[in-house]
């Protein structure tokens, strides 16, 4: 199978500068009201080299949306992984991180979706669109942490984002499907063993 498919995702919730967790960021940011949105592109080049891949990754652009730093800030260059391995035998994590620069000072933001199954329940909507975000500074994940919040996908925004996905590459619906298979097939993996009770 040849080709790759693309697609768009907007999420966002309160957040702040300062905080250093994630929680607290948005708890934060919900009292002063900020808010960031992020409006990302999620581009997958090759399907097969994608779903063969343990980290399932892809690249991100977008562009971030905060009024401390600045609306419709471009974020040129990113990183998606879908359902890379997570801390847990059943966990895995979804990956968004994104660079940019406001007032000529560089930042990174690096969100990642915590998917796992656990005793109170199944929580699948929650864990597939609950993005924990912080804030470095420099042009990566290593630098001083400088913000934080969570950024969520509601109903409206999962409807908007189906919408957008798109073969490329020379890829066609059955590109498109691959994807979808693998997404539903992580999923189960995941929460299966509380379905049948384990």
């Amino acid at each position: 199978m040849i080709g790759g498919v693309t697609f768009d995702e907007t999420m966002e919730g309160g957040f702040a500068l300062g905080a250093t967790a994630p929680e607290a960021g948005a708890a934060q940011g919900v009292r002063v009201h900020t808010k960031l949105a992020m409006h990302a592109r999620v581009t997958v080049d090759d399907i097969e080299r994608f779903v063969a891949s343990r980290e399932h990754p892809g690249s991100l652009t977008g562009t971030i949306d905060f009024q401390p730093l600045g609306m419709g800030i471009d974020a040129p260059t990113g990183i998606f992984q879908l359902f890379s391995p997570g801390p847990g035998e059943k966990s895995r994590r979804m990956v968004y991180e994104l660079a940019f620069k406001a007032d000529g000072k560089p930042y990174y933001l690096a969100g990642e979706k915590r998917v796992h199954s656990d005793v109170a329940g199944l929580d699948i909507w929650k864990d597939t669109t609950t993005l924990y975000t912080l804030l470095h500074e420099g042009g990566d994940k290593t630098g001083k942490v400088v913000g934080a919040g969570i950024l969520t996908l509601g109903v409206p925004q999962l409807l908007a984002l189906l919408k957008t996905f798109k073969p490329i590459n020379g890829g066609n619906l059955a590109t498109v499907t691959a994807f979808g298979r693998l997404f539903a097939g992580e999923l189960w993996d995941v929460y299966a063993p509380h379905l049948r009770g384990k």
